[in-house]
């Protein structure tokens, strides 16, 4: 990267604007009127435009103007125009960026400006009128403020100024470092309008031009600290001492009849602040602070802001330069070092130089540009010809329908691949822990369950069946949690005393059982419902999986995302498809269920006098309790079994036994961790379960024996009835019926469903997905934008390639 240690050419000072100097004849010889260095001029001013336009991220040689306010950033402007236009009192610099486009046109002897339209790469009519042009950025201004909500605005106006007095020069002129906001603006403007100009000041192929007015110390600028953030080394950074006639106070006359003897000595210490030859080259040198390699500009300009003619502008431009230099070689004893800082005084060197480096980076640059706009063109073309294919599409169904059901069937693949276990994408962002699953799906608690359950791995993202079987496994963990219900002695009352004339204990027993499957029936039947919709909200997040899944997969091919990427209409349509698919599914689930719960509180079931549930596995029973599940967090969520039968209030997860008021329940063998089920974990709980259903069968016999009370006999049969139920229902028809209820189809049934909903169906409710109401339309302008944008390109690639010949 190029860097400014070399010391620019020296130059005449005088009359720098005027067309009969040699200086400026030389100039504009050498480089303004050259043909190959206007060309390229013009070829970067109208890509630039166009990437203004249309958005586009192009590394152009650009200089940004950078500096707090009142640091004379616009009168630096004005004087590089040649003429005034009075920037500052339209406070521009405030709010938004300004590109000024200076091209030096012999023959417009008034200056001619013209601003690009917004979101266009043309421009408008020409202005003449001063005002105009600050009304002008004024409006625009706060049009975009408007629009934007904002103190401040990123976008920049873009004005093409065309002067036989200018350079051959673009500047990007940005809002004014300031410390507090003014009246009426926001607190935060400061803030944002440092952001925005480091945003406009970082990318590298961008010059800084820094202002710094002469009466700050280089040790207390608070702003070259933020310049030395975007650029440590100062290798794209150029720095401008601006009103550098304050540090030698010339142009200031006094009436010193008017000042006391002490005020006019005060006064001479002041003006002669550089007396010696040394002071000067020390100061000018600037290396104590900025380093060696650092050469500043030293710039003075008018301060009077009267309205003056045009010519007589420039005249005064040229003569503040001159009484620099004057000043310098008179007022200075030794006057200073002309061979090393002569070029680098007054604000024709900084022009100069400024124009000569601009050109000199636009020479540089255009290679790689040429190349940028080449991709750029066949990146458009590309992007064109899938528009026109989509456009083509609408009338040709038959490859709509291909296309969509490909798409369709994609998906329905990835939804099996993460049914089965996967792990892309990244579980970390799209899983989600058991507490948001409850919050995202509007299903806090389980109904009926006052302990807050925590299923194994409830803090780990999960999605997918690992989602699924965590949701199972809590399902199992509430059920178990539910406290087999008071019944209230007229309630009883009334069931046992209908079946007294049936037969002494027989009527007890009846009458107890039939309480059970009653309990049974209020407190289980919810709990299936809550299972099912939380199944179904897990199920329906895999859609949103799917589609990354598949997005990712085309781009891992170097593939685009597919025909149907765009079609927005269709996306939503297979959305909707697939989520009534998983409802259905969850409706038809809970009929199931509830039929499963019907099943075994039937008074023809005969779980309530089934035994080896009980006391133990009979010959004949071919049942056992093998479920496990493992679990990955830091420790065990499920406290173990307390066998204290005299604390009739604990409460516990899955592995509780409830004996509260004579109750009984059935107990449920803890979750493993991994090593427990490497070791057989299983084999050890079973024995476990027999020893606390033993226990049960002899409080039964207990009861049954004792001369208790009759409410109390019938409550702890009908506790025991209630586990055997819970028991049944759980782990021997709501488990399979849930997992191959709900996974089974998704796997199997799910393509079928979303062509019967989305393909089986004629052609013109078909196209309603692809073509809906004003979509041709919204394509139509795509197309028209990019064929514009595409023409723009062209047309610079085309100017950037004449220009890369004459290299």
């Amino acid at each position: 990267m190029a860097t400014f240690l070399k010391t620019p050419p020296a130059h005449t000072t005088t009359d720098t604007f005027s067309s009969s100097s040699p200086v400026s004849n030389h100039h504009h010889e050498t480089t303004g009127s050259s043909s190959f260095s206007k060309s390229r001029f013009e070829a970067y001013n109208r890509l630039q435009s166009a990437a203004v336009a249309f958005g586009e991220k192009l590394p152009i040689p650009e200089i940004v103007a950078l500096g707090g306010q009142s640091d004379g950033k616009s009168s630096l402007l004005e004087a590089l125009l040649g003429f005034q236009f009075n920037v500052r009192e339209v406070e521009m610099g405030t709010c938004r960026p300004l590109i000024l486009q200076m091209v030096h046109d012999p023959t417009a002897l008034d200056p001619r400006c013209r601003f690009q339209e917004e979101d266009s790469e043309e421009y408008g009519s020409p202005i003449v009128s001063s005002l105009a042009i600050a009304d002008t950025i004024k409006s625009r201004t706060d049009a975009m403020l408007k629009k934007t909500k904002t103190a401040v605005s990123s976008k920049p106006i873009v004005m093409r100024a065309e002067y036989a007095h200018c350079p051959n020069l673009t500047i990007i002129d940005t809002p004014g470092f300031v410390l507090k906001a003014k009246k009426g603006e926001p607190e935060s403007t400061p803030e944002e309008i440092l952001s925005m100009v480091i945003s406009l000041a970082s990318p590298p192929h961008r010059i800084l031009l820094f202002l710094q007015q002469s009466s700050v110390e280089w040790c207390s600028s608070l702003w070259l600290d933020a310049i030395r953030d975007i650029d440590p080394a100062f290798r794209r950074t150029l720095i401008v001492v601006s009103k550098f006639d304050n540090r030698l106070k010339v142009h200031r006359q006094f009436n010193l009849k008017q000042l006391g003897k002490q005020s006019i000595s005060i006064l001479i210490l002041f003006l002669q602040e550089f007396t010696e030859r040394w002071e000067v080259d020390r100061y000018l040198s600037a290396s104590g602070y900025l380093g060696e390699n650092m050469q500043p500009f030293f710039v003075a300009l008018p301060k009077e802001r009267t309205a003056v003619s045009n010519d007589e502008f420039r005249r005064q431009i040229s003569q503040v330069d001159s009484d620099v230099i004057r000043h310098l070689k008179e007022n200075v004893k030794g006057g200073y070092d002309e061979e090393r800082y002569k070029s680098r005084i007054g604000f024709g060197c900084l022009r100069d130089y400024l124009e000569s480096e601009l050109h000199r980076r636009y020479k540089e640059a255009t290679p790689s540009i040429l190349a940028l706009l080449e991709q750029r063109c066949s990146e458009v073309t590309a992007q064109l010809n899938i528009l026109d294919s989509k456009i083509l599409a609408t009338s040709d169904v038959a490859h709509l329908r291909k296309s969509a059901m490909s798409f369709a069937s994609s998906i329905c693949n990835h939804m099996g691949a993460l049914i089965d276990g996967a792990a892309d994408p990244d579980p970390e962002q799209w899983g989600k822990t058991t507490e948001e699953e409850k919050s995202e799906s509007g299903m806090g608690s389980w109904p009926g369950v006052i302990s807050d359950i925590k299923p194994p791995n409830a803090n780990i993202r999960l999605y997918g069946g690992a989602a699924f079987e965590r949701v199972m496994h809590e399902f199992r963990c509430a059920a178990y949690s539910v406290q087999y219900p008071t019944v209230s002695r007229e309630k009883m009352s009334n069931i046992t005393l209908a079946r007294a004339g049936r037969g002494g204990g027989r009527g007890i027993a009846e009458a107890a059982a039939e309480i059970a499957r009653a309990s049974a029936k209020s407190w289980l039947a919810p709990l299936l419902d809550t299972a099912c919709e939380r199944l179904a909200f897990v199920l329906i997040n895999l859609f949103d999986l799917a589609m990354e899944k598949n997005q990712h997969l085309h781009f891992d091919y170097g593939k685009k995302p597919g025909d149907m990427d765009g079609y927005v209409g269709f996306h939503a349509a297979l959305r909707r498809s697939y989520n009534c698919f998983i409802k259905d599914l969850a409706k038809q689930r809970k009929q199931l269920v509830r039929q499963h719960l019907d099943s075994v509180t039937s008074p023809y079931s005969q779980v309530c006098y089934e035994t080896d549930l009980l006391y133990g596995p009979g010959p004949n029973s071919t049942f056992s309790y093998q479920t496990s599940c493992l679990d990955f967090s830091d420790q065990e969520n499920i406290p173990p079994v307390n066998n204290n039968t005299n604390n009739n209030n604990q409460q516990t997860t899955p592995g509780k036994l409830l004996k509260a008021a004579g109750e009984a329940s059935m107990t449920v063998p803890e979750t493993p961790s991994p090593e427990n089920a490497i070791d057989g974990g299983a084999r050890k709980r079973h024995p476990r379960i027999l020893g606390e259903n033993k226990m049960l069968g002899n409080m039964a016999s207990q009861n049954s024996s004792q001369q208790g009370s009759t409410y109390n006999q019938i409550c702890s049969l009908a506790a025991q009835h209630f586990a055997r139920i819970r028991e049944v229902l759980v782990e021997r028809s709501v488990t399979t019926a849930l997992n191959s209820g709900f996974l089974t189809p998704c796997r199997e049934d799910l393509m079928v469903a979303l062509g019967m909903d989305l393909f089986a169906v004629k052609d013109e409710k078909f196209m309603d997905m692809f073509v809906a109401p004003g979509a041709i339309d919204i394509l139509q302008n795509e197309r028209e934008s990019l064929l514009k944008r595409q023409k723009t390109l062209q047309s610079c690639l085309t100017e950037f390639k004449s220009v890369a010949t004459s290299l």
